[in-house]
């Protein structure tokens, strides 16, 4: 079997981590060895790095800084767990990648695309997802969805102001258009099931 790496992609509280389990499992049942991981995260380094990122105060980190931590656990996660995974015939299924930090620091945190492209290109080798989907929510129901998933307190870069994350769904939005051909835009409203099946729909000519 082919191996596949498919990202899901998104702002808060549209149901990525939600909708990579039920989608890992809906992959199993028709055959396919799915691995489901997340970014930051997914390697022994790359968690340690993610530890840095979510933690403690907003301002912790210059988001050049918070750029770099990401580009450098995405690189140990490249490496060390997807592309084995991939080359070895299984699907992964991450839980953000590269658009996240194109979206979040890149765009919504002012250091620029291109520098986030550069950071990628030179420690992933520019390696991208076979197929990205792209979970949409309005963002009232997204906001809604992620305060009472936060009710313990969010992460430092969930937390911050509703301006930074309202650019973050356009820049979500502007990618998707840029590159049609990878991205598929996923309505998240609906029944947890509704959304599953939507997202089998967008994968239908990758399945075997």
């Amino acid at each position: 079997m082919t191996g596949r790496f498919i990202s899901l992609e998104g702002g808060e509280g549209v149901g990525k981590s939600t909708q990579s389990r039920a989608l890992a499992a809906a992959l199993r049942t028709r055959g396919i060895d799915v691995v489901e991981t997340r970014e930051p995260g997914g390697s022994e380094g790359a968690e340690a790095i993610r530890r840095l990122l979510l933690e403690g105060a907003g301002d912790r980190w210059t988001m050049e800084a918070e750029a770099l931590l990401f580009a450098a656990a995405r690189a140990d996660h490249v490496a060390k767990m997807i592309r084995p995974a991939v080359d070895a015939g299984q699907w992964v299924l991450c839980d953000r990648f590269l658009d996240s930090s194109l979206a979040y620091q890149g765009d919504a945190g002012g250091i620029g695309n291109g520098a986030i492209r550069a950071l990628h290109a030179f420690g992933s080798g520019g390696f991208l997802p076979d197929r990205t989907l792209l979970l949409a929510l309005p963002a009232e129901e997204a906001a809604a969805r992620a305060s009472a998933r936060d009710r313990g307190g969010s992460d430092r870069i969930g937390g911050r102001d509703p301006a930074y994350h309202a650019r973050v769904a356009a820049a979500f939005a502007a990618l998707a258009e840029e590159d049609p051909a990878r991205f598929r835009r996923i309505d998240a409203q609906g029944t947890p099931d509704t959304v599953t099946a939507r997202l089998l729909e967008a994968l239908a000519d990758l399945l075997p």
